[in-house]
Formats: C-alpha cells, structure tokens, sequence
C-alpha cells in the first residue's frame, strides 16, 4: 500500500445547505478507510445565496483539512468546477458535487485504481433515476456525438473522477477559458478506468440544472469536437441548390409542354421561401455556435474571480 500520498478533493456547491454537512461526513467517513493517505477537501462556492457559505466557514473552523473557495460571481457549472480542480495541490485530484448524487463512498475505489497505473479513473452512470423522455435524449446526443467526434469520448461520464497530478498538470497547460472537461480528458489520450455506478435522484434541494445549461454543455462538446456539423451545412446547401435547380427546370419544361393546362401557382414558392429559409437559420446557429466558442477563448478572461479564500 502506498504511504503518505496526498489527494486533493474538489466539490463545486451552489445553493447546496440542505445537502453540504452530509456530503462532508460522508467524505470524512469514506477517507478514514483510507488511512495510507492524507488530504484536504476544497470546497468551491459559486455564490451562494444561501447559507452554505456560512456552513462551510464552520466546517473549515473545526476541520483544517477542509479549504473553501468562494466566487465573486456565479461563474456558471462549467468554469468553477474546472478552476477547483486546477487548484488541486495533492498527488491525484478527485471530483465530485456536493448534492450526493455522486457517491462518496466510490473514492477508495478510485485510488486503488490509481495505484493500478490508471492516470484517470471516471464514475460512469450504469443507471440513473430519471424520465424516460431525458434519457433517451441524453443516450442519443452522446451516441452521436460518439459517433461524429474525432476522439473517443467516454459515455456517460460526468466528471466524477480521479485525476493525477499530471493530467492537472496539462490541463493548466492547455488554458481553456470554457472548457469542454470530458472533451479535453480525451484529447489527452490517457486509458481512463471507468467504475459504473447507479446515479441517485436529488432527495434535497433543486438542481441549478435547467434546458439553457445543459444546451449549452451539448452545444460546446460539439463544437469542441467535431466539425461535421460545419461540413453537413456546406454539403446540404449544395445539394438543396441542386435540387431547386432540378425542380425549377422540370417546372419549366412541364408548363411550356402543358402552357394552357399547368397552372403553377404561389403555394410551392411560399412553401419553398420557408423551407429554405428555416434551413438557412438552422446552419447559421450553427455556425454561430462555432464563432461563440472561438470567442469565448481568445477574450482570455478567467476563469473566476475569488472573493474569498479559507484555511489556504
């Protein structure tokens, strides 16, 4: 067994009081059967409205291996989590929210991974307690973006993980302003361990999750890793123009053969002008989304801004 190895845990809260002082016990409970290593416990608060900020000031008063990083902002589900990881000291990062949906209790099963060799060890969900109508959606976008791709990504991973000190150590290097997490592990290349686990429904609190924030995680891991939807728009335009110009001509032909009979009529250019039109603004969202994500990269701005730093 390893000896005086040094783990850092990272667990992102937002608005979660009702959820912090159990998932801290069950931290504490899990690393006790861990007793080769040590470690600190990094809590990073994305402005709370609540009393969680107040709640972990008493934890880090009674506990000096708990560290708290307070936001000056709500920095958004993306950028804090990824900042608390990159302030990660020990030999392997481990991360995992705080609203117990991620089970504290698979961090020994982590490390003994670790010690495998495994640079990067990843939860992924065998079984999640959701609306059929979700999971259908979610197992389709990530099969396809499986599919279209140009790395293989890992299914049904959400971040809840370890991480060496190495791995950390290049994503500091690659100084992502919004980073696609799951995107980035594989660009790596490392063999990642993968340990299945059946995902709980939240029992308190509401989730910070919503149609707009998980559109916007679908929307940045395709456009982080995948061009094919930028070629799909360039093929399917020129196709839809070859089309036309097919129908226009039979068009033509048809009504100087029938002049007095064929009667073209204004419906098919209505129905026309819409469709085309629809296809235009889908591509150019598309294409917009692209632009977004390079934008959001070369502003360089940080990724957070701290108010506040505890036990540090």
């Amino acid at each position: 067994m390893p000896s005086g190895k040094f783990i850092s845990i990272v667990a992102p809260t937002f608005n979660e009081a009702d959820n912090v002082r159990e998932f801290y016990e069950r931290v504490v409970k899990a690393m006790a059967g861990c007793a080769d290593y040590t470690y600190e416990l990094i809590f990073i608060d994305n402005a709370s409205s609540d009393k969680t900020v107040e709640i972990l000031r008493e934890l880090a008063a009674r506990d000096r291996n708990v560290k708290v990083i307070v936001n000056a902002r709500n920095f958004g589900h993306i950028r804090s989590p990824y900042y608390g990881i990159l302030q990660g000291k020990g030999d392997a990062v481990v991360c995992l929210a705080t609203d117990l949906q991620d089970p504290p209790e698979l961090i020994p099963e982590f490390l003994k991974r670790w010690e495998e060799g495994y640079k990067t060890v990843l939860a992924v969900k065998k079984k999640c307690e959701e609306t059929i109508l979700f999971s259908l959606l979610r197992r389709f976008y990530y099969y396809w973006l499986a599919r279209l791709s140009d790395v293989t990504l890992v299914q049904n991973a959400t971040g809840f993980g370890l991480y060496d000190q190495s791995v950390v150590a290049i994503f500091r290097e690659m100084g992502h302003a919004y980073p696609y997490f799951r995107g980035q592990l594989s660009e790596i290349g490392h063999t990642v361990a993968t340990i299945p686990f059946d995902k709980p429904n939240r029992k308190r609190g509401i989730t910070s999750n919503n149609f707009y924030t998980l559109f916007d995680l679908a929307m940045l891991g395709m456009t982080s890793h995948t061009k094919v939807p930028l070629r799909l728009a360039t093929m399917t335009g020129f196709m839809l123009g070859i089309f036309s110009l097919l129908v226009a001509v039979g068009y033509l032909v048809y009504k100087l053969i029938y002049w007095d009979q064929f009667s073209v009529g204004i419906a098919p250019l209505v129905i026309g002008l819409f469709f085309f039109s629809s296809v235009q603004l889908v591509f150019l969202g598309l294409v917009g989304e692209y632009i977004g994500a390079i934008h959001a990269q070369v502003m360089k701005r940080p990724l957070v801004v701290e108010k506040e730093r505890i036990n540090f």
